[in-house]
């Protein structure tokens, strides 16, 4: 019964579709269209941006970038993210992880914790645990799947959600449309055991299409203690029935298992910073994302598209979670391990959204108007502090049957929003916006298992409007000054108010965060030398929540009003080709992606230690978000041959609100040293279907860490990769 809502509600978006289409009738005659003004291109590098509208979504006025996976040199086949991601400038990134399998980035400021200041999206639905309730990515595709990965920064919330960060949405590759059948394959080996391989195959044939891959990777890991195991599988499949009428049909299986390392104290980094002190702690998040398209193109000025998507999902980890300063070792009087600690979530997510785009004529201009409808429900199933065995493998069995901690949250999500590019003149667009969301969080279960700990169930609800405005000015036939501002918006959900897995202690009566983000910049191209954007940017964030250390322990929060502004610029340009435009002997692309962060608290809201100025954060800096993220590179190509090099360069941060120096014994808080790190690559393609490619991570085995983690995956500091090598060969027929 709880998602019937979701029907009616696209029963009333299709009917009121309908209706619209009759403002621009279809008489069977043939019609003069109004002439279209094209504004896609193709920069140098491949790094790209959207259009004003695709797929029924409006990017005009908005700060976007769009990453062509085939044209950026990176290592693929470990997703790693400081390359991939290295034309988008700001995208802060947490390399703990160096299975690929999670993705953990942020920019302006906020936090990179499994994206989850992100809207995190595939083919243009929703992957995460839940969006409201709990938005973190567990999941993320393969990143040699992926055809490009489209990034929208905070003004995306008036047509994604109310998410600070904006949207990444990663795209998958397509079926080839000129072969009834067309294959892919790619096979990495690399330094500790690296072994992916990746198989890919798809076609039309008349007005059916399919596409599908399989991926598996495994390696031992660079530190000990961190081996891995991973599959993912994904199938579409599409049919034309008319010229104007589509259905396509997608399903995404991911499964893995990962050997968490643990943190380690300062002292212990710096000893050794590959070593491991736990050898018992182990992850999972088997994830199954199924979603439908139907795209319905009304006539030539009118189109309708709706997505319904479901994630049925789990979050399982077992192990031995103390802090790090305590050893995990055998007892002298039972001769074995202390029992672990089982966690365990469920989520059961299903959602649709329909979009509508509409051309209509007013004042002698064309103008376009997009909107759309969101229904969402979702339900989480939370059990923690089980007993588990005191073996050493990946084990959820339950010594004693019953969770130390069980609770349900389940979300309802309802959403409406529109925006419209006024075309004024020929060279000034205007794009309000709106979007009002209803939400409704609901909470039952315990806390413990004493007499005392059952939750009392509740439901909380609001009801958010947020409002925006774009504006675009073309300068120049190429290049073109944006504007926007966006209110955002981030509830405090039930899971944030309830004690985690973890040691944090819970204020419970933390209130939702709201705030905005404005973008000011200049972009654009020259001829096929030069490729720029360079904007400022502010962003506004009340009731931040956040954690201090509050009588020895974690204490998470409202920790105040933070403020981020700063300058976001990516330059690449081919100084060969200022010269001679078709160079013979080769050419050389130069790139620089900056940013520059001021990110700090101006406002300290909470009234139970406000008095106390050794506990204020006022005038602090925000954690986790280091002040310069520089990354900068070359490429030298000539015909299929192309080496690549890359400098990341990121500022130390803190890593608590407090903004505390030095780290504590257990190496949860302290201040993180900024770092270096270098990457090439080299690529080559013969007989036009084969490829050979290599690469070294780190190639100067810097020494560095990007986060530290009071639960899982830590506690404790979590170095990033040493150096390491690949080498790839790969075919396409």
């Amino acid at each position: 019964m709880k998602h019937t809502y979701i029907l009616p509600v696209l029963c009333l978006f299709v009917f009121t579709s309908r209706s619209m289409a009759q403002i621009v009738p279809d008489t069977g005659k043939v019609q003069q269209l109004g002439e279209i003004e094209i504004n896609g291109h193709k920069p140098i590098g491949g790094t790209e941006r959207q259009p004003d509208v695709k797929d029924n979504v409006i990017f005009a006025g908005k700060k976007t970038e769009v990453v062509v996976l085939a044209n950026t040199h990176a290592d693929l086949s470990s997703g790693n993210m400081r390359q991939v991601l290295a034309k988008v400038p700001g995208v802060s990134v947490w390399e703990n992880d160096g299975s690929g399998i999670q993705v953990n980035i942020a920019a302006r400021g906020l936090s990179p914790n499994r994206s989850w200041e992100f809207n995190m999206r595939q083919n243009g639905y929703d992957i995460s645990s839940d969006p409201f309730g709990y938005p973190e990515a567990y999941y993320n595709p393969p990143m040699e799947a992926l055809e490009r990965i489209e990034v929208v920064r905070g003004a995306a919330s008036l047509q994604y959600g109310p998410q600070f960060g904006g949207v990444v949405n990663y795209q998958f590759k397509k079926a080839n449309p000129d072969k009834a059948a067309a294959a892919e394959v790619q096979q990495t080996f690399g330094s500790y055991g690296l072994v992916n391989t990746y198989t890919a195959l798809g076609g039309i044939i008349n007005k059916f299409s399919y596409y599908g891959f399989m991926h598996h990777r495994t390696a031992e890991g660079w530190r000990a203690n961190s081996r891995y195991n991973t599959f993912t599988g994904y199938v579409s499949a599409g049919y034309q029935f008319t010229s104007n009428i589509k259905l396509e049909l997608e399903y995404t299986g991911m499964n893995y298992v990962s050997q968490q390392p643990g943190g380690l104290t300062d002292t212990q980094f710096e000893t050794d910073h590959r070593q491991s002190l736990r050898d018992r702690n182990w992850f999972s998040t088997p994830w199954n994302v199924a979603a439908m398209t139907f795209k319905y193109a009304l006539n030539p000025k009118l189109n309708l598209q709706v997505k319904t998507f479901t994630t049925i999902a789990q979050r399982n980890s077992v192990g031995f979670t103390k802090a790090i300063n305590i050893a995990d070792t055998i007892s002298a009087v039972t001769l074995e391990y202390a029992a672990r600690q089982v966690d365990r979530d469920n989520y059961d997510n299903y959602g649709a959204e329909a979009r509508l785009a509409a051309t209509y004529t007013l004042f002698g201009k064309e103008h376009t108007l997009a909107g759309g409808l969101r229904g969402y429900t979702g339900g989480t199933k939370r059990n923690q502090l089980g007993v588990g065995t005191t073996g050493t493998s990946f084990d959820l069995t339950l010594i004693n049957p019953q969770f130390g901690r069980s609770l349900e949250f389940s979300t309802t999500n309802m959403a409406v929003f529109a925006e419209n590019i006024f075309y004024i003149g020929e060279r000034l667009k205007v794009i309000p916006g709106a979007r009002f969301e209803y939400l409704a969080n609901s909470i039952s279960g315990y806390i413990n298992t004493t007499a005392t700990g059952t939750v009392t169930p509740e439901t909380r609800t609001r009801q958010v409007l947020l409002l925006g405005i774009g504006t675009e000015l073309r300068a120049t036939r190429s290049t073109t000054v944006y504007a926007n501002f966006a209110q955002a918006y981030r509830p405090v959900t039930f899971s944030e108010l309830t004690p985690s897995a973890t040691t944090d202690v819970i204020d419970p009566n933390m209130k939702d965060a709201s705030g905005f983000n404005a973008d000011l910049g200049y972009r654009g191209t020259w001829k096929n030398i030069l490729n720029f954007d360079i904007s400022l940017y502010y962003l506004h964030y009340d009731n931040r929540i956040g954690t201090i250390t509050q009588d020895g322990l974690p204490f998470r929060t409202n920790i105040g009003t933070s403020v981020s502004k700063g300058v976001e610029s990516f330059i690449e340009f081919d100084p060969v080709r200022i010269f001679v435009e078709n160079p013979k002997a080769g050419s050389v692309r130069l790139f620089a992606s900056n940013a520059f962060v001021n990110a700090t608290y101006v406002k300290w809201n909470n009234p139970a230690i406000a008095n106390d100025p050794t506990k204020s954060i006022e005038n602090k800096k925000v954690e986790n978000a280091p002040a310069t993220i520089h990354r900068m590179g070359a490429t030298y190509s000539v015909k299929t041959f192309s080496a690549t090099w890359q400098l990341s360069d990121v500022g130390e941060v803190f890593t608590d609100a407090a903004n505390t120096e030095l780290p504590n014994a257990a190496g949860t808080i302290g201040k993180l040293e900024g770092y270096r790190v270098m990457d090439v690559s080299v690529a080559c393609g013969f007989l036009k279907r084969y490829n050979v490619k290599a690469g070294v991570n780190n190639l100067t085995d810097e020494k560095y860490a990007t986060r530290r983690s009071g639960g899982y995956p830590g506690p404790g500091i979590l170095p990033g990769n040493g150096r390491t090598l690949y080498v790839s060969f790969g075919a396409a027929f």
